[in-house]
């Protein structure tokens, strides 16, 4: 698997996946949000990658998916169906399915229903290959014109759960302050440390555990007490709470950035995503402009 030590060094992009094996984690919101204050506020080229069949993230985004003559499914399908690179007969590879948004900086590769059916479109040689994803981006000129990349994983565990965490360097976990949480929490370290070992990406590491739909009451408090004594290091220092204004800016394709720069949620979010462009590796940074969104 190919190394990449951060942005500014010349060696790719971070790769960053955003997962938890149990639905309603804020997954989605939180990589649409990264990606955009990224692009938005740090003057970053993101890429972000959605790997869900709910097809969720590019809708988040304001891009129109369904239009798109190409998507995720396609992208896994050149690597599994074509030959490789290095084969001197090879067909010239399909660039990435990617479509821009309206943010500057920030593109997108959608995905539909039909990335659900990979396994089943698959030769039966590769029926347990799960570096399709890691191959497109290596074998891509493209995603090295980009500083971030973010997977948008599905919320289960399989091929694609997989594929996402063969590709990335990080992971962030997002993890909903609910009685199943530290269950589902458990499942997923079991799943990194078995990718790992068995999966050929021994470097994979959690950069970030990120709280989410905090609310003021007693359970709530306990588990994130018992999230910040099980991962003290990777804890983020902000919680997620119940916003109706990101729902909002979901709904008109908008970040929460653009459509209510000064809610408590984009605070929030703008420092979550600080916070992780200062973890993990270390990375060179050149001196970019900076646009924090106004405060009250």
């Amino acid at each position: 698997m190919t190394a990449h030590t951060g942005v500014g060094e010349g060696l790719g992009p971070r790769r960053i996946a955003l997962i938890n094996e149990k639905g309603g984690s804020a997954k989605t919101t939180l990589v649409a949000s990264f990606a955009s204050y990224l692009a938005l506020h740090r003057g970053r080229r993101v890429l972000a990658i959605d790997m869900d069949p709910q097809g969720q993230l590019g809708k988040v985004l304001g891009v129109e998916t369904r239009r798109s003559t190409r998507s995720a499914i396609d992208m896994l399908l050149d690597t599994v169906l074509g030959e490789r690179p290095s084969d001197p007969n090879a067909p010239e590879r399909s660039p990435l399915p990617i479509s821009p948004t309206r943010t500057p900086n920030l593109d997108v590769i959608g995905s539909n229903k039909s990335l659900a059916f990979l396994p089943a479109l698959r030769p039966e040689s590769g029926a347990s290959e799960t570096s399709e994803l890691r191959r497109a981006l290596d074998d891509s000129a493209e995603i090295n014109t980009y500083d971030f990349v973010f997977f948008d994983a599905p919320p289960s565990f399989g091929a694609l759960t997989l594929n996402v965490l063969c590709a990335a360097d990080e992971v962030v976990i997002p993890v909903p302050l609910t009685y199943l949480a530290m269950d589902g929490c458990a499942e997923l370290l079991r799943t990194i440390a078995e990718v790992r070992s068995r999966y050929g990406n021994p470097a994979l590491q959690i950069s970030m555990v990120v709280p989410t739909f905090y609310r003021r009451t007693r359970m709530a408090n306990e588990i994130l007490a018992k999230l910040k004594s099980r991962f003290p290091k990777e804890i983020a220092q902000s919680v997620i709470g119940y916003h109706v204004k990101i729902d909002e800016a979901q709904s008109r394709g908008l970040s929460i950035f653009e459509y209510a720069p000064r809610d408590r949620a984009a605070r929030t979010l703008a420092e979550l995503t600080e916070e992780l462009e200062l973890r993990g590796r270390d990375f060179a940074e050149l001196p970019r402009p900076v646009r924090e969104p106004p405060t009250p």
